[in-house]
């Protein structure tokens, strides 16, 4: 309960792969739901980034699953791998494209940064 009221009194919560997952699933509620929550498992030489919901295979070409969390998992990425320009780009993009409320523009725009950052 203090978690949802006063989330500001937590910094970092190491839990179990089971207590961990409901937090996350609650936590994600707070900020607007699985759909726009990234996700970032850390081991000692190793990193996996994913969204939290997963990949939601039975969507797959039905055009009906948010990007949010994984673009915004692509920027968690870019910063663990010390490319903070590039993930501030990103972050901006997509918070430009939420206050516009226009998701198919911040997939075009996502791939023209993309192009960008392949031609550096």
């Amino acid at each position: 309960m203090q978690l949802v009221q006063k989330p500001e009194l937590y910094d970092i919560m190491v839990l179990s792969n089971l207590y961990g997952d409901i937090l996350l699933d609650l936590c994600a509620g707070l900020i607007g739901g699985l759909g726009v929550a990234p996700g970032v498992n850390l081991g000692k030489d190793i990193a996996v980034f994913e969204a939290v919901h997963g990949s939601a295979p039975k969507y797959k070409g039905l055009n009906k699953v948010n990007p949010t969390a994984l673009i915004l998992s692509a920027k968690l990425m870019l910063e663990y791998l010390g490319e903070t320009n590039a993930a501030s780009r990103l972050e901006r993009v997509v918070s430009d494209v939420i206050m516009e409320k226009n998701v198919l523009l911040m997939i075009w725009v996502v791939l023209q940064e993309q192009k960008k950052w392949v031609k550096q």
